[in-house]
């Protein structure tokens, strides 16, 4: 065998209404690769599967969207929301059909006050937290880019947020080690269920102590509550 694959891309995912079990995704990172990554999925069934979820806001005229989009931010200011929550799944198809039609630069609906506006695509500031958010930062709902750099968040938060994400490093890390690192460990599949434990613990941390506390800063934050690599899911992390 060779070595393990190298660690995927960092995915927005968004797990179905219900008792659908369909994961759709797109890449937390630039606009371009973004538009890399559907360039290259485009005839993929994830693909056709996300235009399908997607054309009932497609369908919309520019102010029903606008007027959706700034109705659901005010239906989830003052919370912290899961990444897979059906509501924020939804939020996020909208919101990409209004980023690619440039919705917000429009003012067809006004937003809640409590929202300011993200520097990254001048959408009101959505706030995703996730484990890479010391390279990455807080990342935007609506385009994908870094909305709040790490640096920038507020001290109190940097002091709690960093060994948090010193911790679940090394862990997740586990999930792509190479053959050698593997064998060197006695037993793997002991070890990954270890990993994945640890980061279990770690989610419900930062969904009980740590996101709560940027809602000090912002009028909502959604939160990563799933390692897909350590296959820790929604359901795992029991708040």
């Amino acid at each position: 065998m060779g070595a393990a694959p190298p660690a995927p891309p960092r995915w927005f995912r968004f797990q179905g209404f219900q008792d659908a079990a369909i994961i759709l995704a797109f890449r937390v990172g630039t606009p371009a690769r973004m538009l890399w990554l559907m360039a290259n999925m485009s005839e993929s069934p994830l693909d056709r599967l996300w235009k399908e979820y997607s054309a009932v806001f497609r369908d919309f005229d520019d102010l029903s969207l606008a007027r959706w989009l700034a109705q659901t931010l005010g239906q989830i200011e003052g919370r912290a929301w899961r990444l897979s929550h059906p509501l924020l799944g939804a939020y996020r198809l909208a919101a990409q059909v209004a980023h690619d039609r440039q919705i917000w630069f429009k003012r067809l609906a006004t937003a809640p006050p409590a929202y300011t506006e993200a520097p990254c695509c001048r959408a009101p500031l959505l706030p995703l937290f996730t484990r890479d958010v010391l390279e990455t930062g807080l990342v935007c709902q609506h385009c994908g880019d870094t909305c709040v750099p790490f640096d920038e968040t507020a001290p109190e938060l940097q002091k709690q947020i960093r060994p948090w994400a010193e911790k679940y490093t090394p862990m997740h890390a586990v999930a792509h080690w190479n053959d050698a690192q593997r064998k060197r460990s006695g037993n793997y599949e002991g070890r990954l269920e270890e990993a994945a434990s640890e980061v279990e613990q770690l989610l419900l941390t930062a969904g009980r102590e740590i996101v709560p506390k940027f809602l000090e800063f912002y009028p909502a934050v959604v939160w990563e509550d799933q390692d897909e690599c350590l296959e820790v899911r929604p359901e795992d992390v029991e708040l």
